[in-house]
């Protein structure tokens, strides 16, 4: 059933950009093994804070990361702890056809399906994504210049 992404109610387009955004890959990178916190993956991997807090926002909201825990800090403020959930992410293009394929540690049948699934970038397509997601691109470059 490629292309027929409406079941599964997420924008397959924009997930597939969070797999390009550098702190977006950071982030899932620090949390592929064990649950970190915003703070500790922004100092490791020299994120601006704002920017790791945004990130794990759109990874959240993607299904890619979750907060596993909360814990009380040392100054009782309580602390998320996340956990990437993404196993395998494919990105294939081919003969002007973006196709994408995600697997998460969940296992089986997940909100992305377990088939491959074709991005509509053409404007006047049903399901074409008529922005491509600019506002991504332009905060990535912001957050450069911070």
């Amino acid at each position: 059933m490629m292309g027929d992404d409406e079941g599964i109610g997420i924008d397959i387009l924009r997930v597939s950009q969070l797999l390009t955004d550098e702190y977006s890959i950071k982030i899932l990178v620090a949390t592929v093994r064990q649950p970190k916190s915003a703070q500790d993956i922004a100092a490791k991997y020299g994120i601006p804070i704002a920017a790791t807090y945004r990130r794990i926002k759109d990874l959240e909201a993607a299904g890619l990361l979750v907060c596993q825990e909360r814990r009380l800090s040392q100054q009782g403020k309580r602390v998320s702890y996340y956990l990437s959930m993404l196993k395998n992410a494919y990105v294939f293009f081919e003969d002007g056809t973006l196709k994408v394929k995600f697997q998460l540690k969940t296992g089986g049948a997940d909100r992305f399906g377990d088939e491959w699934h074709e991005v509509q970038l053409e404007p006047g397509k049903p399901d074409g994504k008529s922005n491509g997601g600019n506002s991504s691109r332009k905060e990535g470059k912001e957050d450069e210049n911070q």
